[in-house]
């Protein structure tokens, strides 16, 4: 202590030696004094001084600062267990018993027992103030003693541990959300159908799922660490791989063949990416694989059965070109026989006769167009048919359509009216098609009306310079509205069995629209049942 406070002396040469050294005690003495109050006085922290029983002498600034008390309050009346929690000493007592192996009160000795036996003690405890708020702390004790070594008091040093509390509080709760966020992160790598790894840049796998050991046979432990190519069929192709992730950054439906621990092999779609730190550097990649064994079994079978799609197409294809030349020959046959007989060759026909030979005609001709419509449909669904689009004239192909039909509507004592454009426009399409189209909804038109007109006609639609509307407008019987919802069905006819009056194979809308959606176009209509019905073919113009 002497050597430590020598520091403080400033010696005056020019006096005697004995009032150098009286000066320097008293100096030693003065600073000694002043460092002790100003230590014992400090704000910062609570000093509180006991007699031996533990009743408070001192309670200093700091004490009286944290805990809300004056001095004069507790000094000689208080001892420090009086302001402490006393579940806490109850505790410690407990605690402390265990420890030194003899029975310690709950209480004053409980705070400075350890002390008392001359070992160092430092310990949190919960104070409590004045007005009963409490706040922890961490209090030093230290026994104070006299010139024979008996103790006549204790020291305990406190300072609030509120703010470092809050910080281990604030801690321990990012470290719980850390550790529920790890949790929740390996569920969902666990709950994944698919086998999950990482691996360092170097392809050393770092981490795997259970999937991963499923697929492999090996456990978590003997995966990491082992080369990520060592478990597929083509490492070399495994590795390549990897490094195309590197380079790339990314890979998608990657294939190789996974080898278990049993020689098992599965055939897997390996999906991956590059994963970086908060600094941005590289740390390896995350990749999936899924087992895709039973999709490529599935395509495998898919593609056998298109195979045999395909050849049954291809004898579907064969039946009907063949069917065709042997049913129109006896029909064209039997249409131009009976046409003949119509005519009243070799000689006159008896009414009934004549009606029979009608029939006969009637019915060939219908079965011949449900044969060509037939035809039709399978081109057009076999993807076969081949369309040759050039610049078409209006007026000429619909002059052509009303020399075809006019007769028929006529017949009927229909007038059938065309429209013929102000000046040549030309509809960019398939000629044979167009007229297909058309003749295919002026025959309903006329099948469908049984008194009125017909009338057909072009326009240029106005909100599309580049695009041409065929128009068929009759006043026939229209359409009822339960019935337009299914007018375009194939095999689709109007009304029921018994009402019905007017042959079709139902195929003719069918078909038109479907023509019309490979020609770039289509086709709508409005009718109103009883009044007629105006069906529209929209084309792109030239």
């Amino acid at each position: 202590m002497s050597k430590a406070l020598s520091d403080f002396v400033t010696p005056d040469r020019t006096a005697p030696m004995g009032e150098v050294l009286a000066e320097g005690r008293q100096d030693i003495l003065l600073r000694a004094g002043a460092l002790q109050s100003a230590i014992f006085n400090s704000a910062n922290f609570s000093s509180i001084a006991t007699d031996a029983k533990g009743v408070i002498q001192i309670f200093n600034v700091g004490a009286e600062r944290m805990l809300g008390y004056h001095a004069c309050e507790v000094m000689n009346q208080i001892t420090p267990a009086d302001i402490s929690d006393p579940r806490e000493l109850i505790i410690r007592a407990k605690a402390l018993s265990v420890e030194l192996g003899t029975e310690i009160t709950p209480g004053f000795d409980a705070l400075v027992f350890k002390a008392s036996r001359g070992i160092e003690d430092i310990y949190e405890l919960t104070y409590i103030r004045k007005d009963g708020s409490r706040f922890p702390a961490v209090v030093s004790v230290t026994a104070l003693r006299d010139a024979q070594d008996i103790i006549i008091g204790y020291l305990l040093i406190g300072t609030d541990n509120t703010a470092r509390k809050q910080v281990e509080e604030e801690r321990m709760k990012l470290d719980q959300r850390l550790r529920d966020q790890q949790f929740y992160t390996r569920s969902l790598i666990e709950s994944n159908i698919d086998a999950l790894m990482t691996t360092d840049p170097q392809g050393i796998i770092t981490d795997v799922n259970k999937q991963m050991g499923v697929l492999t046979g090996c456990t978590r432990d003997e995966l990491i660490g082992a080369p990520f190519k060592k478990y597929f069929t083509e490492p070399d192709l495994a590795e390549a791989g990897i490094k195309k992730v590197l380079a790339e950054g990314t890979i998608t439906n990657y294939e190789l063949t996974a080898r278990s621990r049993d020689g098992k092999e599965v055939v897997v779609s390996y999906n991956a990416t590059t994963f970086y730190d908060r600094d941005r550097i590289l740390q390896g990649v995350f990749a999936a694989a899924r087992d895709v064994t039973e999709r490529k079994r599935l395509d495998q079978v898919l593609q056998e059965k298109n195979l045999e799609l395909e050849k049954a197409n291809q004898a579907k294809d064969g039946f009907l070109a063949s069917m065709s030349h042997e049913l129109r020959t006896p029909l064209n046959a039997i249409i131009g026989f009976t046409g003949i007989l119509l005519m009243k060759l070799p000689g006159p026909l008896t009414a009934d006769q004549d009606n029979q030979l009608k029939t006969v005609q009637c019915s060939a001709r219908h079965l011949l167009s449900l044969i060509n419509d037939l035809l039709d449909l399978a081109k057009i669904e076999s993807g076969k048919v081949t369309l040759s689009p050039e610049p078409v004239p209006c007026r000429s192909l619909l002059e052509e359509v009303a020399a075809a039909l006019r007769p028929a509507a006529e017949a009927k004592g229909l007038i059938f009216d065309v429209v013929l454009p102000p000046q040549e426009w030309r509809a960019h399409t398939d000629r044979r098609a167009l007229s297909q189209i058309l003749i295919n909804l002026a025959n309903n038109a006329i099948k469908f009306t049984e008194n009125g007109s017909i009338r057909l006609e072009v326009a240029v639609l106005a909100d599309n310079r580049h695009s041409l509307e065929f128009r068929i407008t009759d006043s026939g019987i229209g359409i009822q509205i339960e019935d337009q919802v299914k007018l375009f069905e194939a095999f689709s006819q109007l009304g029921t069995a018994s009402t019905r009056r007017h042959e079709g194979t139902g195929l003719g809308l069918h078909l038109s629209e479907k023509l019309a959606a490979l020609m770039g176009g289509n086709i709508h209509f409005t009718s109103e049942f009883g009044k007629g019905s105006r069906f529209c073919l929209s084309l792109p113009g030239v």
